[in-house]
């Protein structure tokens, strides 16, 4: 029998909790693809994957799936690869171009411009390329890599989404988490602890030694220096779904639901129990 189908993300900040899937024995009992965030979402959708590192707001909108614990891709407060690159100050933007890699960085945009900054904008999704997004546009919204190399680029604003959300609301932003349809648990292998395997990719991933070894792997594929890789994966990524990201999720995935981004507010289910372990880095 075949291993479940993972989907997972071809960016730098989903490199630990790929560490023993690429360094490791643990993609024996799995078929592993990479793509980008939205398309995660949509192949558990269209269950062309069992398992897919999703955008937060696209699990309101796939039915039966059930969450990893305690995994994530979050921040406590600056992100710093989720940026919004402006010609002009945040409150004057009408008319941003948005990265089609991206739905819950779109979101978040949708939700601060609605409830803290006088209304909603005009977002039209465009490619990830700054210059011409940037062509007939006051702002763009870059995720990922891009956004790390975009920071980079001098002569405009840099808005950091995750901190402009924790300085309005007080809160971390869960970005994506591993989501799993449940139609597929009956054909997981028998004998794999499938919330294990993933948080001991994580664990294993986030190890000082690892950490190192990845920063020199990105750093010149990127353009950055190896402590700019360093300080991002260590100091402005978080790896845990714990309380704090937890409550940062529901009051997102609340006032998505009250500016009509998502039907309704989700009941979020886990795989197995959930007592919110793990460092709050």
């Amino acid at each position: 029998m075949p291993g479940l189908r993972i989907s997972a993300i071809s960016f730098l900040n989903t490199a630990p909790l790929m560490w023993d899937f690429e360094h490791g024995d643990a993609a024996k009992d799995f078929e592993i693809s990479y793509t980008v965030p939205s398309s995660c979402a949509a192949a558990l959708a269209a269950n062309q994957a069992d398992i897919g590192i999703i955008p937060a707001v696209t699990y309101a909108e796939i039915p039966g799936l059930v969450i990893l614990p305690n995994i994530a891709i979050a921040a406590k407060d600056y992100v710093r690869s989720i940026l919004l690159v402006s010609r002009k100050p945040l409150e004057e933007i009408e008319t941003v171009a948005t990265d089609t890699s991206s739905r819950t960085s779109v979101a978040l945009a949708q939700v601060l411009f609605t409830k803290f900054l006088g209304g909603a904008r005009k977002l039209t999704p465009k490619p990830p390329d700054l210059e011409s997004m940037l062509t007939g546009y006051d702002a763009a919204l870059l995720i990922g890599d891009s956004a790390l190399v975009a920071a980079r680029t001098p002569g405009y604003h840099l808005f950091d989404l995750a901190h402009e959300w924790h300085i309005r609301t007080g809160k971390s932003f869960v970005f994506a988490f591993w989501a799993v349809r449940l139609d597929a648990l009956s054909r997981l292998r028998e004998g794999v602890q499938l919330a294990r395997v993933f948080q001991q990719s994580r664990d294993h991933g986030i190890q000082p030694e690892s950490i190192t070894a990845l920063a020199k792997e990105w750093a010149p594929r990127l353009g950055l220096t190896e402590a700019d890789v360093t300080s991002y994966l260590t100091q402005n990524i978080n790896y845990f779904l714990d309380r704090e990201n937890h409550s940062g999720l529901q009051l997102f995935l609340k006032y998505a639901h009250e500016i009509g981004l998502i039907s309704q507010v989700p009941e979020l289910r886990f795989l197995g129990p959930v007592a919110f372990a793990g460092a709050c880095r």
